[in-house]
């Protein structure tokens, strides 16, 4: 047997051997790299159907689609305030349900000059008993209930240990956040079926995608709401009902999201915008998409943070945070 003694002469040996291995592992890298081409393009395209195309293109009023009223829980916080605002100025009378009458009084009034729709503020306790939603029920009997909006409380966006809060406080929270929003649905809802049409908007926070350190409570409660409106959707879409999911990212005025530093305040930019801005866009994914940031800019932040693998992402958090 002759020795080797050409290492071109080996390797066209070898190559011309393995031609069938070459041959399949550049089969399997095309088709994975035309999958991956595809999920982008999709994704591109689902961007723009969800984002672009409701703004520039003249849709039916809010109220033909939906209905005359809307009816508000958690008024009290920024993103909710903003969304009724826009609300009220295609033409939607605003039902406030809050726990703190004074509070929202002001917020109601300037709405009804600003944009000429009616407007009222139920005072509904739910820490007391079930009796809270007796005047809800009163206030809803006879009108065209056409939106429901709960939102989550901005103040678990702030880093809240478990162990830390009190018993009573934490109680409180899942009672606003969780049990008061799901009751809500159900006191709104059999109007809507009954209509067979109606639009219920839950929104939490992006927080929902990804857990972290210090905010069990608000991955936990956007995690329930997130969930619950899909869970609502599949059960209720066909009967003309409209559930949607907002999962916004960090919002101006002093709201922060889980991505920012506790000590820094939220600034408007680009990707933070004002609740107005954000209210802007969201409503415009009206009838449009079931569940989305409601943003584009958050929703080009919801794409790259779920390519992160979650290991990673876990040695981050906590690399970061601490």
């Amino acid at each position: 047997m002759a020795a080797v003694d050409s290492f071109q002469l080996l390797y066209r040996e070898i190559s011309r051997s393995c031609d069938s291995y070459f041959e399949t592992l550049a089969l399997v890298g095309a088709l994975y790299t035309a999958s991956k081409a595809a999920v982008l393009l999709r994704d591109c395209c689902t961007l723009v159907r969800v984002h672009f195309l409701p703004r520039m293109i003249p849709s039916k009023k809010l109220t033909q689609r939906f209905g005359d009223w809307a009816v508000i829980h958690g008024a009290l916080e920024s993103i909710a305030k903003a969304y009724a605002e826009e609300l009220a100025k295609h033409g939607v009378s605003i039902i406030f349900v809050t726990p703190n009458h004074t509070a929202i009084r002001d917020t109601a009034a300037v709405l009804s000059q600003s944009y000429g729709v009616e407007t009222a503020v139920i005072l509904a306790d739910f820490s007391l008993d079930q009796a809270a939603s007796k005047p809800i029920k009163e206030a809803i009997r006879g009108k065209d209930i056409g939106f429901l909006v709960n939102c989550v409380d901005e103040s678990l966006n702030s880093p809240h240990s478990l162990i830390e809060m009190p018993e009573q406080s934490l109680l409180d929270m899942v009672n606003k956040n969780l049990a008061v929003a799901t009751l809500m649905t159900r006191l709104v809802l059999p109007g809507m079926v009954e209509r067979s049409r109606g639009a219920v908007v839950n929104i939490s926070s992006g927080a929902c995608c990804r857990p972290m350190p210090g905010r069990v409570t608000l991955v936990a409660s956007a995690g329930y709401l997130d969930n619950f409106s899909r869970a609502l959707h599949l059960e209720y879409s066909d009967k003309g009902i409209f559930v949607q999911s907002l999962i916004p990212f960090q919002i101006a005025s002093g709201r922060q999201q889980p991505s920012s530093s506790p000590s820094q305040p939220s600034r408007e930019s680009w990707f933070v915008p004002q609740p107005e801005v954000y209210a802007r866009h969201a409503v415009s994914t009206l009838g449009v998409s079931h569940r989305t940031t409601g943003y584009w800019p958050h929703t080009l932040q919801y794409g790259l943070l779920m390519c992160i693998p979650e290991w990673i992402w876990f040695i981050g958090s906590r690399v970061f945070l601490s």
